[in-house]
């Protein structure tokens, strides 16, 4: 199995000695986005930058990885909800990289199903062990729940 992107960037008007970081990001799915560097990295605020779609892809592959976890547990979800951050720093190499990033996931099961703390925090660990992205990354992933 395989997925597949494609960045297309073609040279804009952009401040002297600059360039313009602006592209477009088409998924195999047939969407599409407006991306740039992040506005730190003198891209455009307005637009998804990698950092984001890096967070925004860990983010979601756990929230799938949970709920096909709680679904088997026959623990209906209502909601999820994560409000994520990705930190940048100097990895061991000491290359600026995604050194952190942090979920903060908000789970609501459905009305009259109770599930303790710690079976909450076991599922979740469960879903970090066995999300993709969590497995591809080399930075820590920290789960708050």
């Amino acid at each position: 199995m395989g997925f597949k992107v494609t960045v297309d960037w073609h040279t804009s008007p952009a401040a002297e000695g600059e360039f313009n970081r602006d592209h477009q990001v088409k998924y195999g799915s047939g969407q599409s986005i407006e991306a740039s560097s992040a506005p730190e990295y003198k891209g455009n605020e307005d637009k998804v930058n990698p950092e984001e779609n890096l967070l925004a892809a860990l983010s979601s592959c756990h929230m799938l990885t949970f709920l096909a976890i709680a679904h088997l547990k026959r623990l209906p979800v209502s909601t999820y909800s994560d409000n994520a951050i990705a930190d940048l720093g100097k990895n061991d190499a000491g290359k600026i990289a995604v050194v952190k990033m942090t979920l903060n996931p908000e789970v609501v099961f459905a009305e009259g199903v109770e599930v303790s703390d710690e079976t909450l925090a076991k599922i979740h660990e469960k879903a970090h062990a066995n999300c993709f992205i969590a497995n591809s990354l080399a930075c820590e992933v920290e789960i708050k729940h």
